[in-house]
């Protein structure tokens, strides 16, 4: 080997594929920077009840809405609460339903995707024609019609709008599954008379973990911004509660007379997409096997 491989860091003898996939990650600055931002304001949010300067349902309607001040860092809405410390309240409902959602989501797809794909044959074709169909459904309404229905229930959004996410997780799944069990890995297991569950829990799920984490970091801001949506219909969580979904739409309400009310929640929100999206092409970059020399 030249010394010039031997002190290449993505090929050094010992360095598992993972270890290079994060090393590949720590070269790419807007990735991290992303990461970074994300630790940050996840860390501020969750952290609200400890660090917001007032309650997120204080009011004082004597004071109405005012500009940012030293009083009141980013100033405060109609009702004349705080908006730093909705803003922080309102990221921990943000972030809960990408994280949650997303996790619902990934549950569904990776073991729909894997069954379909170990499987295949009839069963197989099954499944995929159900995905296709489901993909054809209106996910929006399906997720409004839910909450119209059952109410405006934390959890149900959760649950309502990860079980809407799953199917692309399940078709990148599947495909996967399909060129890993023809490998000597799968066959040498079947040999020794393991079971398809044993199988894909223990041969096939930790060679997906790559393409997994790399969806749920793409599959959190898409998630983030349905939640957005339904808020800015008048929809997600219930007052005095709020997400970042709903004051943005409260702040394009008032966006004419009191501008702060929607340029701060936009401005975090958008951040923080990119942010989601700059990791997830990183992570990408970062697993993709044909950057293996890069």
């Amino acid at each position: 080997m030249s010394t010039a491989a031997s002190n290449d860091p993505f090929t050094r003898p010992g360095l598992s594929l993972t270890g290079r996939a994060w090393r590949r990650l720590a070269r790419n600055k807007m990735a991290l920077a992303g990461l970074c931002f994300l630790v940050v304001m996840a860390t501020l949010c969750f952290a609200a009840p400890l660090i917001a300067p007032y309650p997120y349902e204080e009011t004082n309607l004597a004071l109405g809405p005012t500009a940012p001040s030293a009083e009141h860092w980013l100033g405060t809405d109609m009702l004349g609460r705080d908006l730093l410390s909705r803003l922080l309240y309102g990221g921990r409902i943000s972030f809960a339903v990408g994280l949650l959602a997303t996790a619902v989501a990934l549950s569904i797809g990776v073991v729909y995707g894997m069954i379909s794909g170990y499987a295949g044959g009839l069963l197989d074709r099954a499944m995929m024609r159900f995905v296709e169909i489901v993909y054809s459904l209106p996910f929006v309404i399906f997720v409004i019609l839910l909450v119209t229905l059952f109410g405006r229930n934390l959890w149900l959004i959760f649950i309502a709008i990860g079980a809407v996410e799953w199917l692309t997780m399940a078709r990148i799944v599947r495909g996967e599954v399909v060129s890993l069990r023809q490998r000597a890995f799968v066959e040498a297991a079947r040999c020794l008379g393991q079971r398809g569950g044993g199988i894909m829990r223990r041969h096939l799920l930790p060679n997906l973990l790559g393409i997994i984490v790399v969806y749920a970091t793409l599959t959190i801001p898409a998630v983030m911004l349905l939640e957005a949506f339904i808020s800015f219909l008048g929809l997600g969580v219930q007052a005095p509660m709020t997400s970042w979904g709903d004051l943005i739409k409260v702040g394009a309400e008032n966006m004419e007379e009191y501008p702060w009310q929607l340029i701060f929640p936009s401005i975090v929100f958008a951040v923080t997409l990119f942010s989601l999206n700059f990791l997830g092409d990183g992570l990408r970059e970062a697993f993709d096997p044909r950057a293996e020399k890069g």
